[in-house]
């Protein structure tokens, strides 16, 4: 079974959103993985122009958003979702992993959106949390999202020592996501767990994926295997 995911930091769709919904629409994703999701009716109004159902963070009154969201297509629906903070996290810029469990006739999965902290420690006990998190849960995961780091940093390795790293297995060139208009890093990245093989995967290119955020998406197409 095929799946096509798209990873995105979004910066709250503060950019040029024409353009990212014509990326994304264009691209017609199964899966898309969102950081910084924005205000709650930005995210919701960019479901409904790619005809997608939203995972949003859960409401958190007495606390900041983490603002990590899964959208999926249809025949995919999302049949649970919960939010895992990162315990340690700075104050004023939380970040965590937003879980849902996504199904459709013949096939169930995890995804996960996550985003990683902006210092070396604080991801590197981010990446063992989600390695943690992920021995939990059952059945085939898909996971992607900003680490802020690139691929020769600790967390990069211990979440590639757990899961497949899709640019690595099939991507092109170094896959640089960051900053958008002259990209030199790769920060952005998608993870696959057992039971989950890389077909194929970019970085789109253009004007368009340009103008969309600060940050270049990842696009990839996934096969699932076949429940015996």
């Amino acid at each position: 079974m095929r799946l096509r995911v798209v990873v995105s930091n979004v910066r709250g769709f503060r950019d040029d959103v024409e353009a990212l919904e014509r990326l994304v629409g264009h691209l017609r994703p199964d899966l898309v993985l969102l950081n910084e999701s924005g205000a709650r009716w930005r995210l919701r109004r960019f479901a409904r122009g790619l005809e997608m159902a939203v995972a949003p963070d859960p409401w958190s009154p007495f606390r900041r958003r983490v603002k990590n969201a899964v959208l999926v297509r249809e025949p995919w629906r999302i049949a649970d979702r919960r939010l895992h903070r990162f315990p340690k996290s700075r104050r004023w810029y939380p970040r965590g992993a937003l879980l849902a469990r996504i199904e459709r006739p013949g096939a169930r999965l995890w995804a996960a959106s996550i985003h990683l902290g902006l210092h070396p420690a604080e991801r590197l006990r981010h990446a063992r949390e989600i390695r943690r998190i992920a021995e939990d849960l059952q059945g085939p995961i898909v996971l992607g999202g900003d680490l802020n780091e690139r691929p020769g940093g600790r967390a990069v390795a211990l979440l590639s020592g757990r899961f497949t790293d899709a640019w690595q297995t099939a991507g092109e060139g170094p896959g640089e996501t960051f900053p958008s208009r002259e990209p030199d890093a790769r920060i952005d990245y998608l993870f696959v767990g057992e039971g989950i093989s890389v077909t194929d995967v970019l970085v789109p290119p253009g004007p368009e994926a340009r103008a969309a955020s600060d940050h270049l998406p990842v696009v990839a197409d996934l096969a699932i295997e076949e429940p015996g």
